[in-house]
Parts: C-alpha cells; sequence; structure tokens
C-alpha cells in the first residue's frame, strides 16, 4: 500500500516518528512522498534516500543526541558562555554537527543531492527571513539561481532544523545579491505542512500526517526584569506555540497525534528511557490509528464527490 507522508517540527521529541513508522510498514504501507519540517525534516530525509524503521531504531539506539550541539571554546565559559555566542552570532549552538551525521548517514544509501533522488520524493521546508518567504526545498532553489540536482540535502535539513536562537543562523551565499540570505527553522513559517500533497479530486492513495503532542501544562508565567529574560520568555513561547496550532477537520482526520510527554523540543540529554517513551508512543499511537483508519470513508468525506471539493 502507497502512501505519502508528512512531518511536522518538534526537535528531538521525532523519535517518536520512528515507533510509528515501524508500525505503519508493519501493516504493509510503503512511502511513495515525504515531507517535513525541522525535526520531520531529518525523518522525511532519511526514509527518501530508502532507510526503513528498522534501521532509523539503529539510528536512534547509537546517536549520542548532546553532540548535535556544536560547541566551541566559548561555550565552556561559565556564566557567559552561552551569552556571548547568542550576542555575537545571534544563536547559542552551531548547527553544522547535524549537517555533517545526515551527509553520512545518506551516502550509506548512495544519496547526496536531491538530483539523487526521484523528482518530487522529498520536500523540506523552511525560513528564508531575509525574504520574509517560507521556502519549499528543492522547488524554490531556482529563485536563487541554484540547480536542485546540485544542492545538498543534509544543507537542507540544516536550513530546516535552525531554531532561532538556539541555533547560529544558516547564512547562505547564492549568486542572487552580495549579502548572505538568513535561513531558519522552518517551523516559523509551516511547521505542519500537511497540505503538500494534495490535489484536486480523488488521491491515488493517502497522505498521511505526523504530529508530536506535548503535555499542556497551566499557562506559565515568565517573570521579565531584563533583555535575557525576555529572550527566555520569547523562546519558551514560540516553542510551545507549535504544540498549541489548530489542525482543521480534514487535516485532524488523517493525522496521527503523537504524545510526547513532558520531553520537550531542545532536550538533547535525553536518557535512555526517553527515548524508549517517546518510540513506544509512536508506535501504539499509529496502531490505534490505523485500526479506524478508512480510506474510502476519508475519501468520501473530504475528497471530489460528484465534481464538487469539499
Amino acid at each position: 500500500m502507497k502512501a505519502d507522508a508528512v512531518f511536522e517540527g518538534g526537535g528531538v521529541r521525532g523519535i517518536a516518528f520512528i515507533g510509528a513508522i515501524q508500525e505503519l510498514e508493519r501493516q504493509g504501507y510503503r512511502w511513495e512522498r515525504v515531507a517535513g519540517t525541522s525535526a520531520g525534516s531529518v525523518v522525511a530525509s532519511l526514509l527518501a534516500c530508502g532507510y526503513n524503521a528498522e534501521e532509523l531504531i539503529r539510528i536512534m539506539n547509537s546517536l549520542d543526541y548532546a553532540r548535535l550541539l556544536g560547541k566551541t571554546w566559548l561555550h565552556h565559559l561559565p556564566l557567559i558562555g552561552k551569552a556571548i555566542p547568542l550576542l555575537l552570532h545571534s544563536g547559542i549552538y552551531l548547527n553544522t554537527p547535524l549537517e555533517e551525521r545526515m551527509t553520512f548517514w545518506m551516502k550509506q544509501k548512495g544519496v547526496t543531492t536531491f538530483g539523487d533522488l526521484p523528482k518530487g520524493k522529498l520536500k523540506i521546508i523552511a525560513s528564508d527571513i531575509s525574504s520574509g518567504k517560507m521556502l519549499i526545498l528543492p522547488d524554490d532553489l531556482p529563485r536563487y539561481h541554484i540547480s536542485p540536482d546540485k544542492f545538498p540535502i543534509a544543507a537542507a535539513v540544516r536550513m530546516s532544523t535552525t531554531i532561532p536562537y538556539f541555533f547560529q543562523p544558516y547564512r547562505w551565499k547564492t549568486k542572487v545579491r552580495r549579502k548572505p540570505f538568513y535561513i531558519l527553522d522552518g517551523g516559523l513559517l509551516s511547521n505542519y505542512p500537511i497540505w503538500i500533497f494534495d490535489v484536486e479530486g480523488r488521491p491515488r492513495w493517502p497522505t498521511f500526517g505526523f504530529r508530536l503532542l506535548g503535555e499542556q501544562p497551566i499557562t506559565p508565567f515568565y517573570d521579565i526584569n531584563g533583555p535575557f529574560s525576555m529572550f527566555r520568555a520569547m523562546f519558551q513561547t514560540m516553542l510551545r506555540a507549535h504544540d498549541q496550532r489548530h489542525v482543521d477537520k480534514h487535516a485532524r482526520r488523517r493525522t496521527i497525534f503523537i504524545p510526547t510527554g513532558s520531553v520537550t523540543t531542545t532536550q538533547f540529554d535525553l536518557t535512555a528511557d526517553d527515548r524508549d517513551f517517546l518510540f513506544q508512543s509512536g508506535q501504539e499511537t499509529a496502531k490505534r490509528f490505523l485500526d479506524a483508519w478508512d480510506y474510502e470513508k476519508y475519501v468520501d468525506e473530504f475528497r471530489l464527490v460528484q465534481g464538487d471539493w469539499r
């Protein structure tokens, strides 16, 4: 059974996607096209390159997530180790380790650039804050006078996962202008692009969406008494906002909502128990979703019927 998949952003909580993927693959689904934002772009890219759930599990279990935080000697300075790179480079950590790991993993499957994949196989969302536009990669690359066939997928993933202030912005030098474009996390503009593979009329196969649901605590109160406390409040508010966005009835019907408990987006010091919880949550949620899934009923309710769009 063919299906398209769209993965939401969510930082390290994206581990939960792997459990869901394993369950769908166990029940016979194979991925035709995939898309993702931020952490979702990591999973989507590896699936597009040919990785299956079992291989993703091995990557998950062997990866030291703390090593994905690109640190320099500045980060070892007490008290000011995070403030200095934030003030000088508009972000605390470098995001290069993830790009390096993605390059390595994809090369194991013989893939480096978008040109190594079938056309339309993979779409990654990022945010061009210099132009104030959403980036759909590789579709929008010609706008920057860049050939999609030559652009590294790992660079696109790095763009999509560059959480504002947490990671230093991706400075993208092109031939379009002398100054670089500043690229940040795709979640700024579309954290859950469930619409990306939609067509008019009856689809040939379903598009499944994968979303992460954290705990909904009592509304927090941040004591703001200066620029750094204000930054902290802004940052935490931004991270929480994605969990609280509304999903319409159409999207909800084809979305697998995976609880992620108290694990946070930037909790890079995950324990083995944290990883197991996220994985099992994804697996169990996907099983419950598929038990209730009825493709024909979905088509009848939401797709083209007698010439009318519902």
